[in-house]
């Protein structure tokens, strides 16, 4: 990915604070549809921007998202966003990937589809709108990279 038309930079120092920040990261992402790749070391806190993003779009309250590590697939309706949680970790292959219906989920009007380990493929990566990138910055820190085409 490149030609990036909007780069920031957060650093947030609790979980809180990355929650709260959901909100400006949801406005960078706007106007959806959208796919955005989530990367990070497992317990980066790709789940818990997610939870942010979520609550901001008033597609669920914080507490109700939780990781898709073993259904895959979440999906929260807001007034105006339908917001797609994927987490790709344990797929192998394209044809795993085939099966879960991204095309689909990333071509519907009002979808922002946030993607956990879509780094792994390389179809996913280059249909994506941007990323985020996050790195621990020691102890609750966390640094925040969104690059949005």
């Amino acid at each position: 990915m490149s030609d990036f038309r909007k780069i920031k930079h957060f650093k947030t120092r609790s979980e809180s604070g990355t929650l709260a920040m959901g909100e400006r990261v949801a406005e960078m992402l706007a106007p959806a549809p959208k796919l955005i790749v989530l990367r990070g070391e497992l317990g980066a806190g790709k789940t818990t921007l997610v939870k942010g993003i979520a609550a901001s779009l008033g597609a669920a309250q914080a507490e109700d998202v939780t990781s898709p590590t073993f259904t895959l697939v979440h999906e929260y309706v807001g007034a105006k966003t339908r917001l797609y949680h994927l987490d790709l970790y344990r797929l192998e292959t394209e044809r795993e990937l085939l099966t879960l219906g991204l095309d689909e989920m990333a071509e519907t009007p009002d979808a922002l589809v946030l993607v956990e380990w879509g780094e792994k493929f390389s179809s996913v990566m280059e249909r994506a709108d941007g990323e985020i990138e996050i790195e621990h910055a020691g102890g609750d820190e966390r640094m925040f990279h969104v690059r949005v085409k």
